[in-house]
């Protein structure tokens, strides 16, 4: 039987070996996530009931995976009628071929649509109506779900969000003592991004400077002539019902009229009843937007096996156990910052489950003893939330990964610092307002 110390090391190994894996290029994401947790776990000797493991982190992904799936085809089929061709126009227009306009742009949108708690509907929306402007004017393909996924990160502390309503259940605190002080936090961690974007958006300007885009225009125009399969795709007279379809479909989203998964196979099956009649038609769309649509969800199941192997071997829990103990008493009247620094590694490294229902009740009941507030404790613990989409173990930043083309742990490289410079900010705001004290 291995010690707590012993699963908990290779917890943490295992992840860096991940981390280094993909970011390297020596595996792919979906290759490592299913192939190094397993070998961990079979040379730590648990070979018996390993099955069960992966099977059950793969059913606890199912949902996510199916909603995806599903909601890949969705966009995929709208995009194919033309839904977004107006919309796509005017945005090339108002930007006028400035990168910085473009990315100042995406920011704005991806708060708006962040608004609903949801990252997969925000990477879904957001790049499907910026990538093709990004791609158009030959910006850096990383700019875009790098801004996507910091400003739902930001985003992503309202309290249907996710993380915020776990820190409330687990510490039984109510909306007013975390969240309400957290929305100066929000405003400048919102600012922030929009910074980033305005600084990213100025070197792609010197880069490529502003684009003539009437040019770019026709020549997409004579693609176009050349392929007139694409344009017998396009719905131009479905138009106000495709726009109700996808904002009817979005409102029952946040009103979660049916679990998400439902309301996008719902979705699907009425975009492609009313814009293809058809079996055939039907079928090729559904084979053209599949293929986008299995490599996606094939991370995410792969992800699955990552997690229940995680849970499964108790490392996420031998994990928190090790963090909490590392922390010496004469270290207790600092539990609030201590808290807040542990949150920025410890949401990366395992599940908001894991940290907010594992370890942020013990560390809070250990900081009672010195007189802090267990809502301190719930802001400081939401700190680390810049960075925790760039985590392995999120599902929905597989999703965002596969609709922009481009490889996770590129991603990472680009983005994680921008994003834990995020946290830095909340943190240091926290500590000049004394709402966590040092």
């Amino acid at each position: 039987m291995l010690s707590t110390s012993t699963i908990a090391l290779a917890g943490f190994v295992m992840i860096m070996v991940f981390m280094v894996l993909i970011m390297t290029k020596r595996m792919s994401a979906m290759v490592a996530l299913i192939l190094v947790p397993l070998a961990f776990a079979l040379i730590m000797g648990y070979n018996k009931g390993l099955g069960k493991m992966m099977m059950d982190g793969v059913k606890k992904v199912a949902p996510t995976g199916i909603m995806i799936c599903f909601a890949i085809l969705f966009f995929g089929i709208m995009i194919d009628a033309g839904l977004f061709d107006p919309l796509i126009e005017k945005i090339l227009k108002a930007v006028k071929g400035d990168p910085v306009k473009i990315t100042v742009g995406t920011a704005l949108l991806a708060a708006l649509v962040s608004l609903d708690g949801d990252g997969s509907t925000t990477y879904l929306v957001t790049t499907t109506a910026m990538i093709a402007v990004h791609r158009r004017v030959g910006m850096n393909p990383m700019i875009l779900p790098a801004i996507t996924l910091m400003m739902n990160s930001v985003m992503n502390i309202l309290p249907w969000g996710g993380p915020t309503g776990r820190v409330l259940s687990a510490l039984h605190l109510e909306v007013g003592e975390v969240f309400t002080p957290f929305i100066p936090a929000m405003v400048l961690g919102t600012v922030w991004v929009m910074f980033l974007a305005w600084r990213w958006g100025t070197a792609e300007r010197n880069r490529l400077g502003v684009v003539n885009l009437e040019a770019i225009a026709d020549e997409a125009g004579s693609v176009s002539e050349v392929d007139p399969e694409v344009e017998k795709l396009k719905r131009p007279h479905l138009f106000k019902v495709n726009l109700f379809l996808t904002v009817a479909l979005l409102v029952a989203l946040v009103v979660e009229v049916f679990p998400l998964a439902i309301l996008f196979m719902i979705g699907t099956a009425i975009a492609l009843m009313v814009n293809y009649k058809s079996l055939k038609e039907q079928g090729e769309r559904v084979t053209a937007n599949g293929a986008n649509a299995m490599s996606v969800v094939g991370l995410i199941f792969a992800a699955g096996i990552f997690m229940g192997i995680m849970d499964g071997t108790k490392m996420g829990a031998a994990m928190a156990k090790t963090i909490i103990e590392s922390i010496p008493a004469s270290m207790g009247p600092h539990f609030g910052s201590i808290c807040a620094v542990l949150s920025l590694p410890g949401t990366f490294f395992m599940t908001n489950d894991a940290f907010y229902f594992g370890v942020l009740p013990v560390l809070a009941k250990a900081a009672a003893a010195y007189g802090i507030s267990a809502a301190e404790m719930g802001r400081a613990a939401l700190v680390g939330q810049g960075a925790h989409l760039l985590s392995p173990l999120v599902a929905s930043t597989y999703l965002l990964v596969g609709i922009n083309n481009v490889e996770f742990g590129d991603l990472q490289k680009f983005a994680l610092l921008p994003a834990v410079s995020i946290s830095v900010i909340w943190f240091i705001y926290f500590i000049s307002v004394g709402l966590i004290h040092l």
